[in-house]
C-alpha cells in the first residue's frame, strides 16, 4: 500500500492490522471485540439506557441484550431500572469492569505503540487527532 491509495483502503488495512494485534490481548482477558467496545463506551460513565448504548456503539439493540447478559454474568457491568422510567435500564461498569477495561486498554496501548514505532511523537499525535476527527464526522 502507498499513501496514494484510497483513504478507505488505507484505513481498512490499518484497521485489520490493529484488530489482529488486539485479538490475542482480548482473548487473554476473556473478552470479545464487542464486549470491549461496550466496556469502552461505558468507561466515561453510565449509559442512560440500553437503547442509547446500542446507538452509541452502532450495535443492533436486539442483539445487545445477549452481549450485556454475558458481561453481567461476568460481573463487569450492571443494569438497574432507571428511576425516571422503570422500563429503561441504566447500564454501568462495575468495579471489576473498570479494572478489566483498564487492563485491556493498557495492553492495547502497548501493542499500538509497537505498531507505531516508525512514527515520531508528533506524527502519532497528528494521526490520533485526525482519526478522532474523522470518526466524529458521521
Amino acid at each position: 500500500m502507498t499513501e496514494d491509495d484510497d483513504l478507505a483502503a488505507l484505513c481498512a488495512a490499518a484497521g485489520r492490522a490493529l484488530a489482529e494485534a488486539e485479538r490475542p490481548i482480548l482473548e487473554e482477558h476473556g473478552l470479545s471485540m464487542w464486549q470491549y467496545v461496550v466496556l469502552s463506551a461505558l468507561s466515561p460513565g453510565a449509559a442512560p439506557s440500553q437503547l442509547v448504548l446500542a446507538q452509541q456503539i452502532h450495535y443492533d439493540k436486539t442483539r445487545l441484550i445477549a452481549l450485556l447478559d454475558g458481561l453481567v454474568a461476568e460481573g463487569l457491568v450492571s443494569r438497574s431500572p432507571d428511576p425516571s422510567d422503570r422500563r429503561a435500564r441504566v447500564v454501568r461498569l462495575t468495579a471489576a469492569g473498570v479494572r478489566r477495561h483498564r487492563a485491556v486498554r493498557d495492553a492495547i496501548r502497548v501493542a499500538e505503540e509497537r505498531m507505531l514505532t516508525g512514527l515520531n511523537a508528533e506524527e502519532r499525535r497528528v494521526l490520533r487527532s485526525a482519526l478522532a476527527r474523522l470518526a466524529r464526522s458521521d
